[in-house]
């Protein structure tokens, strides 16, 4: 739990420099006209000069803070400004410290203010000069505060005038003349972003952008999850595809091998057919046409003793069944038998049944 406030605190101190500079940025680029008020050293009242240099200063009235006319009014509206509150208002407080600690004056200070003063760091107004070197590496530093209930009534009052900024001032009377003016409050009003709110502002677009980050990251990885899985499917898919193919083109490759192989087994020779057929015609037989078509064979030609072919052909161990499948017939120009015998052709290497 340390290490997360720690952190915390850390991206608090960020936003804060962020909404400053970005707040000092846009204060000069965009700022206002400055209208100031400056209280008399008698407390008498209240001087006010408008933002043209060339009017001349109107003086105001007091009932012991501001009594503003209807032209006074009008020229503090929309624009900054800067009240300077006479010395005797205010504590001053002179304070020493060590060079080193000019960096870090703001948190210094804002601890001491209960000391240096009677009122709390929440309680009051307060702000410092210039630092000035002393001796032994040391700074003298003029603090100067006063109760934010004694200006809040100028603060309420400017406010519902419609000032866009107010600045309270003062100039401490015994801290000589490289002191200056010290600021102890400036608040924009309206019109303007203080520094509070754009860190406000800032930590809301942080937030955002982080949750969005969050999401982004969360669909990613569920995304990325799914379409790995996918992938994952299509990839066995096609592999499984792949073997199918593969699988099935060596089972085409094996079954039209086998086809080959059980047709030359079953498929006669034609050489053979005619050598067999050669062996058994005798020499008065002449064959004018000779049609093998798978295993049946049909033969035609001539011959002095047509039946005896049919006897001839059926004692080939490669011949069966043979018959006439047409008329024999006898032509005078014929020297014998016209006849058409066809038969079955038994297989190479298959004994007959």
């Amino acid at each position: 739990m340390t290490f997360v406030r720690d952190i915390g605190e850390i991206v608090t101190r960020w936003l804060d420099v962020v909404a400053a500079a970005i707040v000092a940025a846009l204060g000069r680029l965009v700022s206002p006209r400055v209208v100031r008020i400056t209280e008399e050293a008698d407390g008498s009242g209240f001087t006010l000069r408008g933002p043209d240099a060339a009017a001349s200063a109107e003086r105001l009235g007091t009932d012991g803070n501001l009594a503003l006319g209807p032209e006074a009014a009008k020229a503090i509206k929309g624009n900054r400004v800067e009240i300077v509150l006479r010395p005797s208002r205010f504590v001053s407080r002179q304070v020493e410290l060590p060079r080193r600690a000019v960096e870090f004056l703001d948190g210094i200070i804002r601890a001491q203010i209960d000391r240096l003063t009677p009122w709390s760091a929440g309680d009051a107004v307060f702000g410092w000069g210039r630092p000035a070197d002393i001796a032994n590496d040391r700074i003298s530093i003029m603090v100067v505060a006063t109760a934010r209930a004694a200006v809040r009534p100028l603060i309420d009052t400017l406010s519902e005038l419609g000032a866009a900024s107010i600045a309270i001032l003062t100039a401490p009377a015994d801290g000589g003349a490289a002191t200056g003016t010290i600021k102890v409050y400036d608040q924009s009003i309206r019109g303007t972003l203080d520094a509070m709110r754009m860190s406000r502002i800032l930590l809301i677009v942080l937030l955002v952008a982080a949750g969005a980050a969050s999401l982004a990251v969360a669909a990613d990885a569920t995304l990325g999850a799914s379409l790995e899985a996918r992938e994952q499917d299509l990839t066995q898919r096609i592999n499984q595809r792949r073997a199918l193919l593969r699988g099935g083109q060596a089972a085409v490759a094996r079954s039209a091998s086998a086809v080959l192989d059980r047709r030359k087994q079953e498929t006669p020779a034609t050489v053979i057919v005619l050598e067999a057929l050669s062996e058994v015609l005798p020499d008065h037989t002449y064959v004018t046409e000779l049609r093998i078509e798978g295993n049946k064979l049909q033969v035609i030609g001539v011959t002095q003793d047509a039946p005896g072919l049919i006897r001839l052909i059926e004692q080939s161990a490669h011949f069966k069944r043979a018959t006439f499948f047409a008329p024999t017939t006898r032509s005078a120009t014929d020297p014998g038998e016209r006849f058409h015998i066809e038969a079955q052709v038994e297989p190479v290497n298959t004994p007959r049944s």
